[in-house]
């Protein structure tokens, strides 16, 4: 875009990733927990990423933690803050949490080739079940989009599977919400409320809908809906 041109209207994407030799994805396939991204920066010819890992359980967050310390893939972690904890361990998802900033190989991060192609995390990143979740914004007509993933597919032999495509400002959401405070239940069922126009107008689909996809009763459906917008909109009374 040139110097003085009208700012477009730009894009949101949602992608699935997996790519080899990331320690991100190893060690979430293997403990039941998961991470959130907050950016990688370069440090020394080496990748530094802050992170917050979470789980169900201080036992399955201490398990992730010592997963990534001793990965062959990273050089070191350490903690940036106090985890928060409760005390009953049958929790919802995400309770136990805590900040992390890793070091690790630069050539075994894939947030440079999205990057440098234009594509701007809008969120952060999720990293759980060994895959990588990525909501990026990019300034790109779909033709450009598909031709700046598949040289990203080749250059790091990775799996990119495309989610959604959305313009800017359609559904819920713009990067500015807490969305790393949502149970994995409660992503979900907002990820597929935002994916299937259940937030636009005219509304393209139905609680009722949204509830026969994810197989739980509509009730439920709407009472996780409430639960996350009360928690990306700010509302401390949740």
């Amino acid at each position: 875009m040139g110097e003085g041109a009208p700012a477009g209207n730009g894009s949101r994407l949602t992608l699935d990733i997996w790519h080899p030799d990331c320690w991100t994805l190893e060690v979430t396939e293997q403990v039941p927990a998961g991470l959130f991204g907050h950016g990688v920066h370069h440090v020394d010819g080496r990748a530094q990423g802050r992170f917050t890992a979470y789980a169900d359980t201080t036992t399955d967050l201490d398990t992730l933690v010592e997963a990534i310390a001793t990965s062959p893939l990273t050089d070191s972690v350490w903690s940036v803050a106090q985890p928060r904890t409760v005390d009953d361990e049958t929790l919802a998802p995400g309770s136990a949490t805590q900040g992390l900033v890793v070091t690790y190989d630069l050539e075994n991060s894939i947030n440079d080739a999205l990057v440098s192609r234009g594509f701007i995390p809008d969120e952060p990143v999720r990293m759980v079940g060994g895959r990588e979740y990525w909501t990026v914004l990019v300034d790109k007509d779909r033709d450009a989009v598909q031709t700046a993933l598949a040289e990203i597919r080749e250059e790091k032999d990775a799996d990119v599977r495309v989610g959604t495509i959305a313009s800017v400002g359609e559904g819920l959401g713009s990067g500015v919400f807490a969305l790393d405070d949502l149970s994995e239940r409660q992503r979900e069922v907002i990820d597929l409320a935002r994916r299937e126009g259940y937030y636009s107008w005219p509304r393209e689909t139905s609680a009722a809908d949204l509830a026969e996809t994810l197989d739980i009763s509509k009730p439920t459906l709407l009472e996780h809906l409430r639960k996350a917008e009360a928690k990306l909109l700010g509302d401390d009374s949740r």
